[in-house]
Parts: C-alpha cells; sequence; structure tokens
C-alpha cells in the first residue's frame, strides 16, 4: 500500500512537535502566501474559471466511471507506438518491474523525474536493496536527497528548508553524492541553482535508464504526459535509452481534447503561472529521436478501492496541485512531515486513508482529524474536491472501524453515556440538576479534572445554574 514514514506518531503528536519548530513555521509561511498569492493573480485573469474547474471535474469523474474501458484503450495506444506496458497491483510489484528493467540494461543508476507515485511506493529505497542508485534531479528534491530528509509538500518537497539550510547540504553532501558544491559556494539562489545543475548534468550524461511518473495519459493517442519547471524532467525524457513511467491508473484522460482543460488548471493552481516552462509529451518509441525503449507500468496500489469508496472516489480527480496545501491553516503552522506521508495536507489527509484504509493504523486514522474544516482547499481546487465532505465521511468510518474493540476510547464512552442520559426523562432531570450544582460551583476559568486537553484549546461553558425543565415549574406557577 501507500508507503508512510516509518516510526511516524499519529497527527496530533507530530504537529506538537511541529509547531515547537519556529523556524519550519517561518519558512511555511513565507513559502505557502507567495505560492498562493501568485495563483489568485493568475487565476483571476481567467473570467471562465469556474467554468473550467466544473469540466474539470466532470472529465474525471467521467473517465473513473469507466476506467477499465480507458485503460485498455491506453495500453493498445501504447504498444501500437513500440512501448511496452505492464500492471502492477502494488508498490512491491511496480518496485520488482522497474529494478528487472534497469538489471537487464546492466544500469547501477537511473536519473529520476519529480515523481508522487514513485516516492509513494518507495522506489528509491526498492532499487537501493537492489544495488542500483536513484538520482532525483528536481531540485528540491535533490535537496531532500542529499539532506537524507522526507518530502514535505506535493510541489516543493523542501518547502520547510530555508536557503541558508540548502546552502549547508550541499556543501556537506553533494561531494558523497558526486560532483562537489563549489568552496565558495553562498545561498544566492542563484548559485544554488547553478552549483545543482553542475552537479547533475555529469548524472543527466552517463544514465542509460530514466524513471518518470506522468502528470496525464492520454488513452486515445498513448501519450504520457510531464509539466516542470527547471528542465531536468526533459533531460531525463531525452537523453537516456531506457524510459520507464510508473503512472497511478487514475492518470488517464480519454482524449486530447480533455487534456487541454486540464493544461490550463494545473499550472495556474500548482506554480501560480499561466503555462509551464516545459510541457513534455512522449507517444511510444521514435527512432533515432529520445529512449529506444518505452515502459509504462500502470499502478493501482490501493486506487481501486479509493473507486469503490462513493464519496471518497472523487479524491482521484486529483492533479497533485498543492493548491490545497497552500491555503490549509492546518498545514501552513505544522507542515507536510506531521502527516507521515508523501501526500500531506488537506488531500493527503483523505487520500492516504482511501488508498490504505482506516482501522489498522493509528497514524493513518489520525489524518481524517488533522483538520478544522474551514473550506479553504475546496474553493481552491481545480478539480472541485470536496475534502471537507471527504473528512467527515472518513471520520465516521474511523470511528465505525473501531466500534468492536475491547477497549473503546473515552470519546465513545462519553458518547455512550450522554445517549443514555437522553434517551430517558429521569436520568436526564438528575443530569439537569447536577450540572446546575456544577454551574453554581465553578465559574468561566475552572477546568473540570482530567479536562485540561479540551479546554486547553476551547471554551468550556459553565452549566446554567436553573434548567430549563426547572424553570418552567417555577415560572408556570
Amino acid at each position: 500500500m501507500t508507503a508512510t514514514f516509518v516510526g511516524m506518531p499519529a497527527f496530533p503528536e507530530a504537529a506538537r512537535t511541529a509547531l515547537a519548530d519556529t523556524q519550519l513555521r517561518h519558512n511555511l509561511a513565507h513559502a505557502t502566501t507567495t505560492i498562493r498569492d501568485k495563483r489568485a493573480r493568475v487565476v483571476a485573469e481567467v473570467a471562465d474559471w469556474e467554468d473550467l474547474r466544473v469540466a474539470g471535474a466532470a472529465i474525471k469523474d467521467a473517465t473513473l466511471a469507466d476506467l477499465e474501458h480507458h485503460l485498455v484503450q491506453l495500453e493498445a495506444a501504447i504498444t501500437a507506438a513500440g512501448g511496452t506496458v505492464h500492471w502492477a497491483r502494488d508498490a512491491a510489484e511496480a518496485n520488482r518491474i522497474v529494478a528487472d528493467i534497469a538489471k537487464a540494461h546492466d544500469a547501477d543508476e537511473v536519473v529520476k523525474v519529480k515523481s508522487m507515485v514513485t516516492q509513494e511506493i518507495g522506489l528509491n529505497e526498492a532499487l537501493a536493496a537492489e544495488g542500483i542508485a536513484a538520482w532525483e534531479t528536481d531540485l528540491a528534491e535533490l535537496i531532500v536527497q542529499l539532506g537524507d530528509d522526507l518530502p514535505s509538500h506535493i510541489l516543493v518537497p523542501a518547502i520547510h528548508r530555508n536557503r541558508a539550510e540548502i546552502r549547508q547540504i550541499f556543501r556537506e553532501h553533494m561531494a558523497a553524492a558526486g560532483r562537489p558544491a563549489p568552496d565558495d559556494l553562498t545561498d544566492d539562489p542563484a548559485e544554488l541553482a547553478g552549483a545543482a545543475r553542475l552537479h547533475l548534468r555529469e548524472k543527466f550524461l552517463r544514465a542509460k535508464v530514466a524513471v518518470s511518473g506522468a502528470n496525464f495519459a492520454v488513452a486515445e493517442t498513448g501519450t504520457l504526459v510531464v509539466v516542470e519547471s527547471e528542465g531536468n524532467g526533459r533531460m531525463c525524457l531525452t537523453l537516456p535509452e531506457v524510459l520507464v513511467s510508473v503512472v497511478g491508473i487514475e492518470k488517464v484522460l480519454p482524449t486530447w481534447q480533455d487534456l487541454d482543460v486540464f493544461l490550463r488548471l494545473l499550472p495556474r493552481s500548482s506554480t501560480g503561472e499561466r503555462m509551464n516552462p516545459y510541457t513534455s509529451m512522449w507517444t511510444g518509441v521514435t527512432p533515432g529521436d529520445g529512449p529506444q525503449e518505452i515502459h509504462v507500468v500502470l499502478l493501482d496500489n490501493g486506487r481501486t478501492n479509493a473507486l469503490a469508496d462513493e464519496v471518497g472516489r472523487q479524491a482521484l480527480r486529483c492533479i497533485r496541485c498543492s493548491a490545497c496545501l497552500n491555503v490549509c491553516p492546518v498545514y501552513e503552522r505544522v507542515g507536510g512531515h506531521a502527516y507521515g506521508s508523501v501526500y500531506p495536507g488537506p488531500i493527503g489527509a483523505i487520500l492516504n486513508p482511501l488508498l490504505h484504509g482506516v482501522g489498522s493504523d493509528p497514524q493513518t486514522d489520525s489524518l481524517p482529524y488533522a483538520s478544522s474544516l474551514c473550506g479553504a482547499c475546496f474553493e481552491v481546487c481545480p478539480v472541485r474536491i470536496d475534502i471537507p465532505e471527504v473528512l467527515v465521511d472518513l471520520r465516521a468510518q474511523v470511528v465505525d472501524a473501531h466500534r468492536g474493540d475491547r477497549r473503546p476510547k473515552a470519546e465513545s464512552l462519553a458518547m455512550k453515556a450522554t445517549g443514555a442520559a437522553f434517551g430517558s426523562a429521569r436520568r436526564l432531570a438528575l443530569g439537569e440538576k447536577v450540572a446546575g450544582l456544577a454551574g453554581r460551583m465553578l465559574n468561566r476559568e475552572s477546568r473540570p479534572p482530567g479536562g485540561s486537553a479540551w479546554t486547553g484549546a476551547r471554551d468550556l461553558p459553565v452549566p446554567a445554574r436553573e434548567s430549563f425543565r426547572s424553570w418552567w415549574k417555577r415560572t408556570q406557577r
């Protein structure tokens, strides 16, 4: 299933740790504010933006409703164009396919285009176990890899780092992975990018195998599409002899006309640009031009489970733009690591439980509660995923999954006690008398024994000194 950060505690505990890191909060606030302001400006330029959102959602829903047909059509088109299609039910199968292809070409290293799905399946670690080094070529992914770190954002995996920290990472770790950073490297962004360019160039030129994901896959022609901003993807997609693309089955679009909608939605929602600087498309093998061997791994890994969820299946519309992260007040304060997965933020809070399932892992079960349900994520989502609706539904699923536990949670016991009280007029009257007595004894600053975990962040109204029942009897006499 989906890879999680091993040893990561449940969200509430991880969030408390993140909140204590003032540098992290500063980095996140600066970065998310910048990105969402850029997005707001370019979206405001599009008079029919809401119509585009509706169109994007409709195309995705129609495709998912007939997913089998479109995937079979995609396979046939890729095969006819000279590519090879592999089907992977889970992460283990996908990793084995990629490793076998690399080993068949005696490759002890691969270069990678930024890809969420390969992070999802833990491809780098799986290849390392086979003696194959996987080199990230996206600048932010390179920072995370060299720093032995974990990604914390869908679009900008190193958003939790500032440029001084990046300089230190480059100076300390670049040499062990290839060309070292210049001795006089400063934290100027242009110099940092230049150091990364020189470091990666030798890897681009010698790699025989490249690995990518795909933002979209057009079923009618078998065309894969990758959008990016740096050009590293273009290098990976054109220079090596062999290209392996791992693609989630939800990435398929029926036609080129459908693709047009998403190439207008995605760049504005993700990087705040009218179009991506690099939009690469390839259809099978072209003799003498680009990779001469193309493999496409179509990955399930829990996606059919999500598709079976009537409320949650809308999460499969996601085009990984990260707009929901950039407006989320929770993400802005705790960052991505607290979510314990490569999919952080609001979309991660629903996607991880949908792919992984609820009821077996406390960390995953905590994610649907990692939200204030403010609705900002739905307002910016380019494909209108109603994330708050899915969060509420997943919370109900988490509760239902634990109804048979031998040791019920305090919340469950409290709800049962409340139900028993409200189920009997006599018990309710007794409860009102007790509450009235408490109201005369307590003041607004009082905290019930053991209730500090609740009242530390919430107001607890003082019970009325007189219940409505008592008031009625007294005044109607």
